[in-house]
């Protein structure tokens, strides 16, 4: 990650922008499994939910970096 972003003179930390846009990845990615119902053979829903969301922002993270390089 890179440090702060200046958005209008307001510094956002990277971390917080990127969790951000995986959040609206996140809503995306769960209507489309919710629609297809994915979550019929899910044991425990709620922890699904945070590992995929770690996953796309490890994949946001990830990147990022490669488009800042």
């Amino acid at each position: 990650m890179i440090g702060d972003l200046d958005i209008s003179g307001v510094f956002l930390p990277t971390l917080l922008v990127l969790m951000g846009i995986t959040y609206v990845l996140y809503l995306l990615v769960h209507g489309l499994l919710t629609r297809l119902h994915f979550y019929r053979p899910v044991w425990h829903r709620a922890l699904f939910n945070v590992a995929l969301y770690a996953v796309l922002l490890g994949a946001v993270d990830s990147l990022s970096r490669y488009l800042m390089t």
